[in-house]
């Protein structure tokens, strides 16, 4: 069987992986640098909208254990919110049975001796992070990638797809996966298909190589944190990043890193910091939040759209390169995916 996948992000490279390992023949399309190369690059489920959006959240950590790719299981320390909405958070997450546990100041300080500690924080012992442009890469071992060619619209015949328009020319496809961000309603209104999609910038700064100070990924009031294998500490500019709804960007990206930093530096006193590089990227948001997962308009057309893509992407090829292959999911994957079918935005597109 022949798929394209249009965008070779964390989500189309997971599935790459998935159906590769199926015996399905893939080609890439690569769709610009995208949401990936301007990721936190945090797995967690202790941020999610409802019951259902956490289940599939805590069953994507369980489906990265799976996958043989460099993960960081740091943990996570968490001390974003005080007073009654702390332990709110705490009340919610262990309901839900999430490994959580309350810390006091003198056990965050044994596991992050170089930030000065709070009087309490939770840890979330199960999540990770990972380099998404790196992970990226080497799931998409393997396929035949093709950059520098712009996608332009879905191609059909008598109601099936039979593969990709471009620019240069129609590649064939018997199936063809939309998984490319913030473009892909673009692409699935030139079939009918409507997937409405709303603004969320992000901006994120990168520090200069540092010694290693950060254990854990940090979700703090001044924002989230992380160290790389390098020694970077990565920050999204703003504050309770998981939460923004900001739908512009009024401020230069360099100003907002400068503003940045200054927070950060408070979290690391003892560690003198300047940022290297700053990035502003559109992140792939459907309309109702929720992420968009599986089969739509013409028969063999897939798509596969959300926030957030890196820690989604193991399981969305888990729960979507079955379904492109012809074969059956299990009641209980049924039951994970149902609430994400692009039919929910099926209306007539004008």
């Amino acid at each position: 069987m022949k798929v394209v996948i249009i965008g070779g992000g964390i989500i189309g490279a997971a599935l790459a992986h998935n159906l590769l390992r199926a015996g399905a023949d893939v080609t890439v399309i690569a769709v610009g640098i995208g949401a990936t190369g301007a990721s936190f690059g945090w797995i967690n489920a202790s941020f999610y909208l409802d019951a259902a959006h956490f289940r599939l959240r805590a069953a994507g950590l369980e489906a990265w254990r799976r996958l043989d790719v460099p993960v960081n299981w740091s943990g996570a320390l968490c001390w974003e919110k005080t007073g009654a909405a702390f332990g709110d958070q705490y009340a919610a997450l262990t309901a839900l049975g999430y490994p959580v546990q309350i810390i006091d100041d003198v056990d965050f300080a044994a596991l992050e001796p170089h930030v000065p500690p709070p009087a309490r924080a939770l840890r979330f012992s199960a999540e990770g992070m990972i380099e998404p442009d790196r992970v990226a890469r080497t799931l998409l071992t393997g396929a035949r990638q093709i950059s520098g060619v712009a996608a332009i619209g879905i191609a059909t015949r008598a109601g099936h797809v039979t593969g990709v328009e471009t620019a240069q020319g129609k590649i064939d496809a018997d199936r063809v996966i939309v998984a490319a961000g913030c473009h892909s309603g673009d692409l699935l209104k030139t079939v009918g298909v409507r997937l409405p999609l709303i603004e969320r910038p992000g901006v994120l700064l990168r520090t200069h190589s540092v010694p290693p100070r950060l254990a854990h990924v940090l979700v703090t009031p001044e924002g989230e944190v992380r160290q790389d294998a390098a020694g970077h500490i990565w920050m999204p500019t703003a504050a309770q990043h998981q939460t923004d709804a900001g739908t512009t960007v009024e401020e230069r990206p360099d100003i907002l890193a400068d503003r940045a930093l200054v927070r950060l530096q408070g979290l690391l006193p003892n560690t003198p910091l300047k940022w290297e590089q700053v990035m502003l990227a559109q992140r792939p948001m459907p309309q109702d939040g929720h992420p968009v997962i599986g089969a739509c308009g013409p028969e063999g057309l897939f798509v596969a759209t959300m926030h957030s893509g890196v820690t989604l992407a193991a399981i969305t090829a888990e729960l979507l390169a079955p379904q492109i292959l012809d074969r059956t999911l299990s009641n209980a994957q049924s039951d994970m995916v149902a609430p994400y079918s692009p039919e929910r935005f099926q209306i007539a597109v004008m």
